[in-house]
């Protein structure tokens, strides 16, 4: 289980920050020089290098987001330029993009942060800039929103796999049915019907927390406090639930801990936008209390599981269940070993977690839970302080990757396998590098007592 160290402080991470940012803006750089756009998104390094994996487009609003939070973090107009530039140019069609559930990825780490930056008075503002990234937003989340399955108990959106398939992942993407929601907006369907977006992201969260979350409460024989499942699976002509399932990890009855880490990270950040809701926003819902319940109690499981189930470095490997695991002997009581013969480590996950725990810590630390939130909190920052260290933080200059050691899809062989290695590593991924970022800002943002960041910010307005 990690070791969570209890004496670090944010400002104990300021050098490593400044560090951290000097790398990312070469990296940055490097790819717009070098990376060839014609052949898709980049998505993942091979040899150091940024390559493209066909499977969804889901990685382009990291490779401009990025750029964007680097102008956040340092201030330099080229990052603003570029990350403007390539939205405007590029992103349209993930707005209108049917055909998958990562509207909240691709567009609020665009649009969303551009609007956000406006609205914070860090780049200057005009009127139809802002109406042009808030309709964009608008329409994204009703576009997402549509890709909809009923069920018994509520309804989902449903992932690329098909209606009868609900991911883990795509509680991040309820983001942005939040914001568009928050925003005024609407689905609009047949006969005029308007759809609650708001509603939608209340079912949709609240079926995740029920299917794809363990409470240890008997569901069958691997249920454990905060294990997840990449996939649930349903029956469509009755809209019963038939089994968990994954796509990327090992099995539906272990844990692959990328998705894990999104579960930390979306319950814990819904949490906190779901304080801007009144009683009345929800009352037809579940209401604001029950609601507040659901994703606590989510976020505090996937959290703990996390903090159980990874070395103590902070660092988890890809799957807690993964076969070859075992033969690394006493694993989760050393630091994370990237490098070894059997199982990969996958970065990325503590990438996107890390900020899991940290808002959670936050969270209740505000909620007159001084001790459990210092866990979480203290534990968020153990694993950022690794990850920005040997063997994840990559500088070597000739490295597109800011973040080593990331893994894309195990089970089918996709990541690349070095000389002289037997598992992939030493390679990034489009999303741990952004997500790393995000975190990176966060705390910088904390340490500089900057407007804390979130999805919602000052995106919103009163509706």
């Amino acid at each position: 289980m990690i070791n969570i160290d209890y004496q670090l402080r944010p400002e104990d991470l300021k050098k490593k920050l400044e560090l951290f940012w000097e790398l990312s803006a070469e990296k940055i750089k490097q790819i717009d020089k070098n990376y060839d756009a014609s052949k898709g998104s980049p998505v993942f390094t091979v040899d150091g290098k940024y390559t493209t994996r066909g499977w969804t487009e889901w990685t382009q609003g990291f490779q401009f987001g990025s750029a964007i939070l680097q102008f956040d973090a340092s201030g330099d107009n080229y990052f603003q330029e570029t990350g403007k530039k390539a939205t405007l140019e590029k992103m349209a069609p993930h707005i209108s993009h049917t055909g998958v559930h990562d509207h909240g990825f691709n567009n609020l780490s665009t649009y969303g942060n551009l609007l956000r930056l406006m609205n914070e008075g860090k780049i200057p503002f005009n009127e139809w800039e802002k109406h042009f990234y808030e309709l964009a937003i608008k329409i994204s989340g009703a576009v997402q929103a549509g890709r909809w399955t009923k069920i018994k108990d509520g309804g989902f959106i449903y992932s690329f796999n098909g209606p009868h398939s609900l991911f883990v992942d795509t509680i991040r993407s309820c983001r942005i049915l939040v914001v568009s929601h928050m925003l005024g907006h609407v689905l609009q369907a047949e006969n005029d019907e308007k759809i609650s977006l708001l509603e939608r992201a209340v079912k949709h969260i609240s079926a995740t927390a029920k299917y794809s979350l363990f409470y240890g409460e008997g569901r069958d024989s691997y249920d454990v406090w905060g294990r997840t499942a990449h996939e649930s699976i349903f029956n469509v002509n009755d809209g019963n639930f038939r089994c968990p399932n994954s796509q990327q990890g090992y099995t539906g009855f272990s844990t692959w801990t990328r998705g894990l880490a999104w579960a930390m990270l979306g319950f814990a950040e819904e949490l906190e936008a779901f304080q801007q809701f009144s009683e009345k926003d929800l009352e037809s819902f579940c209401g604001k209390e029950e609601m507040d319940r659901m994703m606590l109690k989510a976020a505090r499981a996937t959290c703990d599981f996390y903090i159980e189930n990874t070395p103590v470095d902070g660092i988890p490997y890809w799957d807690t269940g993964a076969p070859n695991l075992h033969k690394l002997g006493d694993y989760l009581n050393r630091p994370a070993d990237p490098y070894n013969a059997w199982e990969p480590v996958d970065s990325s996950a503590a990438a996107i977690g890390v900020q899991g725990l940290l808002r959670l810590g936050k969270f209740l630390k505000e909620k007159n839970e001084p001790e459990a939130g210092e866990k979480y909190w203290q534990a968020g920052l153990t694993v950022m302080n690794s990850l920005l260290d040997y063997p994840y933080l990559s500088t070597n200059p000739q490295h597109q990757g800011l973040i080593l050691n990331s893994i894309y899809h195990q089970p089918n062989g996709w990541d690349h396998v070095p000389a002289k290695q037997k598992i992939a590593c030493g390679e990034s991924s489009m999303w741990g590098d952004y997500h790393a970022r995000e975190a990176a800002l966060y705390l910088q943002r904390i340490i500089n007592k900057e407007e804390y960041l979130t999805f919602f910010g000052k995106l919103i307005r009163k509706h």
